[in-house]
Parts: structure tokens; C-alpha cells; sequence
């Protein structure tokens, strides 16, 4: 993937996160954080977490087996993760929040903050 993270190594907490379906249906994450870390082969990799109620991630499921991952660090610093490496709780209780790990397969892609709202403002959100 080549050096395509723009952080330096650390912890940032996400403003905004958001799990999205192509038909773009979506649940948001909940206390998201990502960390960037230097691997073995001396680039910097990110890993993530977030919470969120399960029961909403299984209806995504339902509608489409892919998912992106819209994220907001604040300012300029929008992103796009596609199609990005999901590990979750099997916890189905309709108010149970578990904690769900991501990581990303592909280079994200940085969106303007223009079009980031207007993918929020597209967004219909599931509901239990």
C-alpha cells in the first residue's frame, strides 16, 4: 500500500464514524479512536475501533455483505475507508453496544468536507 497514512504514530480520537452500505444505509460508531503504528516492514499501519449496537450492524448485513467506513478526525481530515477489515461482537440484545475493531484493506481516501455532508445528508440510518 505504500506510506499513505498522513499521522504520525499515535492514538486519535474520531469525531465521527459511520458505518455505510453501497445502498448507503448506515449506524453510527460510537467512541471510535484509531491508532497509527509503526509495522515490522517499517510503514506506519492503522487500526481502529469504535462501538456499536450490533443489532444495527446485522440489519446492514441484511441489506448488503459490504460495508465502508466514513470517518471524521476534525478540520480538513475526512475519510473514506472501502470495504475495510470488520471484527465485532456476537451480542444481538437490541440495546447491547459491543466494541467492533476495524482495519483498513485498502489505501482511504480523503473526502472535502463538502462532500462528506453531503453523503451525511444521504445517509438513511436503521433503526431497532
Amino acid at each position: 500500500m505504500g506510506q499513505w497514512i498522513p499521522f504520525a504514530e499515535g492514538e486519535y480520537l474520531v469525531e465521527r464514524a459511520y458505518l455505510v452500505t453501497p445502498q448507503e444505509t448506515a449506524t453510527p460508531l460510537e467512541d471510535t479512536t484509531i491508532e497509527i503504528y509503526t509495522g515490522r516492514d517499517g510503514r506506519r499501519h492503522m487500526r481502529g475501533s469504535g462501538k456499536v449496537k450490533n443489532i444495527l450492524m446485522v440489519k446492514l448485513l441484511e441489506e448488503d455483505d459490504i460495508m465502508d467506513l466514513l470517518l471524521d478526525l476534525g478540520e480538513e481530515f475526512k475519510y473514506l475507508m472501502e470495504n475495510p477489515e470488520l471484527q465485532a461482537g456476537k451480542v444481538f440484545s437490541p440495546h447491547v453496544k459491543a466494541v467492533v475493531k476495524f482495519s483498513p484493506k485498502n489505501q482511504w481516501k480523503q473526502v472535502s468536507q463538502e462532500n462528506f455532508e453531503s453523503l451525511l445528508a444521504r445517509l438513511q440510518f436503521v433503526e431497532h
